[in-house]
């Protein structure tokens, strides 16, 4: 009987455990979202991805070098850059990927990047705006803006903007932001954009940042219209990397306490990344100018980021905050 009993227990157990497990799988492949299935190939084509040393940038940067691209990685730091660098041409047999200096911080970075991208490159086929902050304390950029609206927006804005002739030469072309879900519920501060008039809120800035990665590809698409670029931004979902930093060390005992479960429920850098790939490569995307994405599908903005006039209000304030000479 006792036997009979420890066997019954023993099924019921492994029942439950293979429950679980499915469970769990169905669960882990929800979570991953779309999953970009176009075998495109990208040979003689050049990429440029921001912040491409680490989380998805380094994923977007892998997967275009096994498609056959010129990648380039412009990374703020260039030794990190260098090790992603060496990793990603090892593992895909790619030996043209190059790291190039970038400091969306600093617009004199971006300027002189562009600079040396038009005097030693033939041609641009896809711009990945990836690099971004979140959720971090106030700090300012060198030219004195709030940092995550400096570096999320206004450096992507002025380095898009730079490389523009380069892209038109170059089309069909394509420029991708990386946006967020977080752009709902965000507004573009028009009168107090560094958040000097009131308390700063990291969440409030994020937000906007994000608004306006999205309003930028909106209002670039419209402007882009019938040059053979196309614009698209995306919301890459919630994703293990290193964006989390300053919400681990802001909150570090709620983060303990969650850290571990929500690491099972957020995706990989490598599932993160399929909507990222998705816009740059798959075939047949040219009339979704200035459509928004998630999990490898066109998904309809917030009504805050359907707002043209505010697309083209943030247009000419970004223009002259960047100083550029051209404010069309």
């Amino acid at each position: 009987m006792w036997k009979e009993l420890k066997k019954n227990q023993l099924v019921k157990y492994g029942a439950v455990t293979t429950v679980t497990t499915i469970s769990y799988v169905l669960l882990r492949k929800w979570i991953a979202g779309g999953i970009c299935r176009s075998r495109a190939k990208l040979h003689g084509r050049t990429v440029v991805i921001t912040g491409a040393n680490t989380g998805i940038g380094k994923e977007t940067a892998w997967d275009m070098a096994m498609r056959g691209a010129r990648v380039i990685m412009a990374c703020r730091d260039l030794t990190r850059g260098e090790a992603a660098a060496a990793e990603i041409r090892s593992s895909t047999g790619n030996t043209n990927v190059v790291v190039q200096q970038l400091d969306l911080a600093s617009l004199g970075s971006v300027r002189q990047f562009a600079r040396e991208f038009i005097a030693t490159e033939t041609r641009l086929d896809i711009l990945i705006n990836n690099a971004g902050i979140m959720l971090c304390p106030k700090s300012l950029t060198v030219e004195g803006f709030e940092s995550q609206f400096g570096v999320n927006h206004l450096g992507h804005f002025l380095l898009t903007n730079l490389l523009l002739d380069m892209l038109k030469a170059s089309t069909p072309s394509r420029v991708i932001n990386v946006s967020s879900i977080a752009h709902q519920g965000g507004k573009i501060h028009f009168e107090d954009l560094n958040f000097d008039k009131k308390g700063y809120n990291s969440v409030i800035a994020y937000k906007q940042s994000k608004l306006a990665n999205l309003l930028f590809s909106r209002e670039l698409a419209r402007r882009t219209k019938g040059t053979g670029v196309t614009s698209y931004s995306l919301h890459p979902g919630v994703i293990r990397t290193e964006l989390w930093r300053h919400s681990q060390s802001k909150y570090p005992t709620l983060s303990a306490m969650l850290s571990a479960p929500a690491w099972l429920l957020m995706k990989t850098p490598r599932e993160g990344a399929q909507t990222t790939i998705y816009c740059a490569v798959n075939e047949g995307l040219e009339e979704k100018s200035g459509c928004y994405f998630s999990d490898c599908q066109v998904k309809e903005p917030a009504p805050e980021g359907r707002d043209d006039l505010a697309a083209l209000r943030l247009w000419g304030v970004s223009a002259g905050l960047v100083g550029l000479i051209k404010n069309n």
